[in-house]
């Protein structure tokens, strides 16, 4: 009868907390990797994060930005001897107490961990405040997290590594303390931490090691493989694994997880038809599983959070808006349902809560955290029951927080279990271990020293409020000033520093907000579009006319629709440019708002001509067709300054530059040895330069020469590139990939491309390339691909720091392009300092950028510069090929009558707002039904005031006519 027991977690309920109980106001990393971005102990959470962070530098601190190429990590930013490249620094943690008190708000902290991406994190499961981290950049590092009485070390407590390869998996030993699984390629090793040494190295994977995991008695290891096989090991009896079968049929990630038995473990991953699916193992039985369970096609790696005292499995899938709960029942060899939860923002990764750290008297038998972009939501279990009272058969007793051995009696065989504790906080008793692998730095009597931790239930918070610390808290800037030494290369000085003069400039242009016009000004009702122009292409271009946009009809059918005439296209066909073959680029001519460049996939060039009422009828036949290249053209850049020009990049590996008065090949640059992702023109007309596939950037005198007169290294990553001429012509801004296909931004100097980037910038991970749009007047580039839903928004600068971030803007749904508009588009009395078009499936939306100002009633002299007529040419062709030079004439962009905002005369200083006395003082009750009912009567209007019916005129009585 047993086998039909009915279970006690049935009624399960999983409960979403109010908004104020989230940890909002955070910047989660996405960081793709084998971790699952949060973890948590009984008095901490850390997470990944993308925010900037400063770095432990001796007594004191540096920015988050240093110096790689000339001085190793933990220098300081003031004592670089030889500035070289500098990045943003990348291995960031946000630190929070898990408790709140009372109403206060739980600050976010910062700890800059590693030189580059965090990949995965674990906390001790007997000391709450050691954290180890792994990093791509190969390491692994312990922290000392501070607590009672304790400063922050100048840096990591231990360093572990290099390995060959990023690490993958980080997990502590569950009895004993300083022991340390990690996994990094297809290397698993035990390390001895306080020795720095690895104990052994598990073999046999033949591929990369995607899971690795303790079982809860300490005594086996178990690892899942991109090999699909799942591996047991005992890494004291051999290296060799002990057992060894197929988990899953498909390579994607595969993640594990053991009951609270040595007999039986669970593992998540892909089946052969691409489904999600979760296995249930016993290693006595291993040929094959229990019993498996599908659940859907979703593409986003299951987390197994399994509770072992309870049997409780919590699913939780990446980029997935639900999370599963099942008992695992080996008995029953059953996987049993037993609720599911719908979360109200997408899952970026999740962590179980200690069992410890519980609100045992609400009967919460577990407690999931959400990581969400912007905000940790803690996501309780309860099992509902009437009274108020500890439930024994809902917590049995869990391991305590005392380790059961040390490091060389485990490694000599020894099993002893951690001695196990009751959860009734009647019994508890309040033992706190703290780990020797790093000791807490000893106070010092010159240190501003932390305020002490709590214990109990005293708000963990309160132990980071120390300005001594490396973790900084953006909430409370002024906290900076003191924690600044002699030795940390910024100078304090008695009065101090703001946060800006800390952690530099800010962009003026910080506040801008994107916004989709009214939609009179939309063009709707698009069909038919071609949304597989090559990668090297925008997918559509305008001018300050009319759009041109490819159809995905035969023959390579181009609209041209005209922008003075907004509204719903007609459902009858178009009228179109006939190209007789597929379009894979197409640009309008700057000093000719009326012709039209289309390439071909016949290696052709044809030059359109739209009439000026635009376009009535279908056009078969160009105005001219250039022939020359050999193979299938990329791209076409029309000549910034001079007429009739058109440079085109081809297949063929050359990028040739064509008269077009004359309807010929002037010149053809070589030198290429792979696809050429981008080509540009500099804004004075004199060089060009491409990014290749090949890994290269090259810049061109098209005029003095066929090859190259530079080259340097261009991005990793060989799935898509853009280039473009930034900082009055002084830098070049590449869009691409690094080797793990994040998608990143690299700024070049532009006369010293050998010498490599001077600073990249890593954005998200994205399969399209950023298309980079870039505004001169404003130094500001807007970044968005193919596909997404959001424009990256930087205001460059030739020197450090190089990139300051600005608002980005987000629409729901994902666009198909997004191109910029003339600077004269732009509506300068509403502060819009740019305009764009987005392209969706089905229309065209204008999309200003603007800039919130007080008093816009005067001209913004300061965001609108003159700007350059970029719609005249300076030159001719033929001037230009003969070796000719000229600038372009600039144009003012004061509307008449507007007084420029730096000769407005300045403002009387506003009146002071009354003290907030005033509105909190206590009044009495019967003060409050006096205002209530005023308010009222204010809002039905004056009581004493006739009626409407009042007004009415009456009749007569012998007006009434009776029957």
């Amino acid at each position: 009868m047993s086998r039909f027991k009915v279970s006690k977690f049935r009624h399960t309920e999983a409960r979403l907390p109010r908004r104020e109980a989230w940890i909002s106001d955070i910047r989660a990393g996405t960081t793709p990797s084998c971790g699952s971005h949060i973890k948590s102990s009984c008095s901490l959470i850390a997470f990944n994060s993308d925010r900037a962070a400063l770095l432990p530098s001796g007594d004191g601190f540096f920015l988050s930005i240093f110096y790689t190429s000339s001085v190793t990590e933990g220098s300081c930013v003031g004592q670089a001897p030889n500035p070289g490249l500098i990045t943003v620094f990348r291995g960031v943690l946000g630190i929070v107490p898990l408790k709140g008190q009372g109403e206060d708000k739980r600050h976010v902290i910062y700890l800059g961990c590693h030189s580059d991406l965090v990949t995965d994190l674990d906390f001790s499961p007997f000391d709450d405040f050691l954290l180890a981290t792994g990093s791509a950049d190969r390491t692994m590092k312990l922290w000392r997290l501070p607590a009672a009485g304790q400063v922050l070390p100048s840096g990591p407590g231990l360093v572990l590594g290099p390995e060959d390869t990023q690490v993958e998996v980080l997990q502590f030993h569950p009895t004993v303390d300083g022991i340390l699984l990690s996994a990094a390629g297809m290397a698993v090793k035990v390390w001895d931490v306080a020795k720095q040494q690895p104990l052994t190295e598990l073999a046999a994977h033949r591929d990369l090691v995607q899971g690795a995991v303790w079982s809860r008695d300490g005594a086996l290891v178990s690892t899942t493989c991109k090999d699909k096989h799942l591996r047991i090991f005992d890494p004291r009896a051999k290296p060799e694994a002990s057992q060894s079968t197929q988990a899953h049929e498909n390579s994607r990630d595969s993640r594990l997880a053991w009951t609270s038995t040595q007999e039986h473990l669970v593992s998540t991953g892909f089946n052969q038809m691409r489904e999600r699916e979760v296995k249930l193992w016993d290693t006595r039985h291993f040929s094959s599983a229990l019993t498996s369970l599908t659940l859907d096609t979703s593409p986003g790696s299951l987390m197994p959070l399994l509770d072992p005292d309870s049997g409780l499995l919590v699913l939780a899938g990446k980029g997935e808006s639900q999370l599963y709960c099942y008992e695992v029942v080996p008995q029953q060899m059953a996987l049993s349902p037993v609720t599911q939860c719908l979360l109200e923002s997408v899952l970026r990764g999740a962590a179980l809560v200690p069992r410890r750290a519980l609100a045992v008297m609400g009967c919460e038998v577990l407690r999931v955290l959400q990581l969400s972009d912007t905000a940790i939501v803690p996501i309780s279990y309860h099992v509902p029951r009437k009274a108020v009272e500890f439930c024994e058969d809902l917590f049995p007793d869990t391991a305590g927080c005392m380790p059961s051995s040390e490091p060389h009696a485990w490694w000599a065989g020894s099993n002893q279990q951690v001695q196990r504790v009751s959860l009734n906080p009647a019994c508890q008793s309040h033992h706190n271990f703290t780990s020797r692998l790093v000791p807490p730095a000893e106070p010092s009597p010159d240190a501003v020293q932390p305020a002490d931790l709590p214990t109990g239930d005293k708000d963990p918070s309160e132990g980071f409020s120390s300005p001594s610390s490396s973790l900084i808290s953006p909430s409370t800037p002024s906290s900076l000033g003191p924690s600044l030494s002699s030795t940390s290369g910024i100078g304090t000085s008695p009065s101090q520093r703001s946060l800006q003069s800390l952690l530099g400039p800010s962009s003026k242009f910080r506040h801008a907000h994107g916004t989709v016009l009214h939609r009179d000004s939309h063009i709707t009702n698009l069909k038919g579009l071609n949304l597989t122009t090559p990668g090297e292409s925008d997918g559509f271009c305008a001018n300050q006319l009319r759009v041109a946009v490819p159809l995905l009809s035969s023959g390579g059918q181009v609209a041209v629709l005209e922008l003075r005439k907004p509204g719903r296209l007609p459902d009858t066909a178009l009228p179109t440019l006939q190209n007789g073959t597929a379009v894979t680029d197409l640009a309008w001519d700057p000093f000719d708002p009326h012709r039209l460049a289309v390439a071909g996939e016949d290696a052709r060039i044809r030059l359109w001509r739209v009439p000026p009422e635009g376009l009535e009828e279908v056009l078969t036949t160009p105005e001219a067709v250039l022939t020359g290249h050999t193979e299938k053209i990329y791209s076409l850049r029309f000549h910034p300054l001079a007429a009739d020009l058109l440079a085109s990049s081809s297949y063929d590996l050359t990028i040739r530059i064509w008269d077009l008065q004359a309807g010929v090949e002037r010149l053809r640059l070589q030198g290429h040895r792979d696809q050429i992702f981008g080509l540009a023109w500099s804004p004075n007309g004199q060089q060009l330069a491409t990014v290749c596939k090949d890994g290269c950037l090259r810049v061109y005198e098209p005029r003095s020469g066929p090859e190259p007169l530079q080259e340097g290294p261009g991005p990793e990553g060989a799935r898509g590139a853009r280039i473009v001429w930034v900082c009055d012509g002084h830098c070049l801004l590449v869009s691409g990939f690094d080797s793990r296909s994040e998608r990143q931004l690299l700024l070049y100097s532009a006369k010293a491309l050998a010498g490599g980037p001077l600073a990249v910038l890593g954005l998200d991970v994205a399969p399209s390339t950023l298309l980079p749009s870039y505004d001169p007047d404003t130094s500001l580039v807007l970044l968005t691909g193919k596909g997404d839903t959001r424009v990256f928004l930087y205001e460059l600068l030739p020197e450090a720091p190089f990139f300051l971030e600005c608002n980005s803007f987000t629409s729901p749904e994902p666009h198909k392009g997004f191109v910029l508009l003339p600077k004269t588009e732009c509506d300068v009395r509403e502060v819009e300092f740019a305009r764009c078009l987005r392209l969706r499936q089905t229309s065209l939306e204008p999309v200003a950028f603007r800039l919130p100002r007080v008093r816009k009633e005067f001209f913004q002299d300061d965001v609108f510069p003159d700007t350059a007529v970029s719609w005249e040419p300076v030159l001719s062709a033929k001037d230009w090929l003969g070796g000719a030079n000229r600038q372009p004439r600039f144009l003012s962009l004061q509307p008449p009558g507007m007084t420029p905002v730096s000769q407005a005369p300045r403002e009387a200083p506003a009146r002071r707002a009354p003290s907030s006395a005033l509105y909190l003082e206590e009044k009495s009750d019967q003060q409050k039904k006096e205002e209530l009912l005023n308010a009222m009567v204010a809002k039905l209007g004056n009581r004493e005031d006739p009626l409407p019916q009042d007004s009415f005129e009456g009749v007569d009585e012998d007006e009434w006519v009776s029957e």
